[in-house]
């Protein structure tokens, strides 16, 4: 069932009590190729929105002494974009919500100046001089120029099922909603990076694009995706099939349930779906996280009735960001959220035969979009 698309889960979701405390991020990720060397290059685009009823004529930046001292929250549309690898950055451009058009309903659109948002289509440019990020620490980010121009074919989606259902939704249930819309998108266009010029190809962007929302954020805070898969058992690229994991310690009306995780592996066109509120799959879930000197890395082990999957993922430290957002309440509780696009490692997936686990395909994954945090002081 979680192959099924519904781009109403994409909408604008900050309508009544969110609307004053709330966030709602529409992000992409895909890989690029350097126009000169062929070389690739990962790149993310998010469209960020944080209180849209408590909106200003200047967007309200909630790391601002002055706001902090008024007890101001912050309020915005930002838009993030930014790339991993060795020369990573992340740049964040701040728009007042007085000034964004946002057609709330799906299929969903959001443009400030020249920066454009929807189901099909994303464009836009940041423009940070290095004297302007360490002039404003309030605006979280890097220094540098960044500009694109991109299309997007959302292939294969990831639907979490009643636990973002309209229901759910309406009773504001959790602090954190999650549907990928688009765990498997071939990205198509240009992006340019302090002047130098990158393509993107259907073939090669291995895209991914998702979106969450609600009050708050989660903690501890997994994500690993990827589209690029190899099997290990007939040396040939997956091309119908993608992975994407992701949860940590939700919270359902204010009660947080212990390490939880939702998965997905789409082997091929063969759905294993290992959502843990989907209880009448039996779904157990083990997920470890450990950061070492040069790289982190991630186990997790999901099981339910019919097959279990285990993955094991790495990524270099020196090609991941630690990623800024702020809370709805402008607390930044968050500030060792390693986020990276270059993660690799093994997929192991299996199922259940008269009891026994046989070995279904094992599975080198690249191009992995990757994430975890704790929140401070936490765990």
């Amino acid at each position: 069932m979680f192959n099924h698309h519904d781009i109403t889960r994409n909408a604008f979701m900050l309508k009544g009590p969110l609307a004053q405390h709330g966030y709602d991020w529409w992000w992409h990720s895909f890989t690029a190729q350097d126009a000169e060397t062929g070389e690739d290059k990962p790149f993310f685009v998010e469209f960020f929105i944080c209180n849209p009823a408590l909106a200003e004529d200047a967007p309200v930046l909630g790391q601002l002494p002055e706001n902090k001292a008024a007890g101001k929250r912050p309020s915005y549309l930002m838009v993030k974009a930014g790339c991993w690898g060795t020369e990573h950055v992340q740049l964040h451009r701040f728009f007042s919500l007085k000034n964004v058009r946002l057609h709330g309903e799906a299929p969903y659109e959001i443009e400030a100046e020249d920066c454009f948002a929807s189901e099909t289509v994303l464009k836009g440019s940041i423009l940070i001089a290095p004297e302007e990020a360490a002039a404003h620490p309030e605006w979280m980010c890097d220094a540098g120029t960044l500009s694109w121009d991109l299309s997007i074919d959302k292939q294969i989606a990831f639907n979490v099922g009643y636990g973002a259902s309209k229901p759910m939704r309406g009773a504001e249930a959790f602090q954190m909603y999650w549907h990928a819309e688009g765990m498997k998108s071939a990205f198509s266009g240009t992006v340019t990076l302090n002047g130098r010029r990158y393509t993107v190809t259907p073939e090669k962007s291995f895209g991914y694009a998702d979106k969450n929302w609600g009050r708050d954020f989660t903690s501890p805070w997994v994500w690993l995706s990827s589209n690029c898969l190899v099997s290990k058992t007939t040396g040939k690229r997956l091309e119908n099939s993608v992975f994407d994991i992701g949860g940590g310690r939700p919270k359902v009306f204010f009660v947080p349930l212990d390490r939880r995780l939702l998965g997905v592996m789409y082997y091929e066109g063969r759905e294993f779906d290992f959502n843990f509120s989907h209880l009448w799959l039996n779904v157990k879930t083990e997920f470890s996280f450990e950061e070492r000197e040069d790289v982190v890395v991630w186990h997790v082990r999901q099981e339910n009735r019919e097959a279990a999957m285990e993955t094991e993922i790495f990524c270099n430290k020196s090609e991941m960001l630690l990623v800024n957002y702020e809370s709805p309440d402008g607390m930044k509780r968050h500030n060792r959220l390693f986020n990276g696009g270059t993660g690799y490692g093994t997929v192991r997936l299996y199922e259940k035969k008269d009891g026994a686990l046989v070995l279904l395909d094992e599975i080198e994954a690249t191009h992995i979009g990757c994430e975890y945090g704790e929140y401070d002081g936490e765990e």
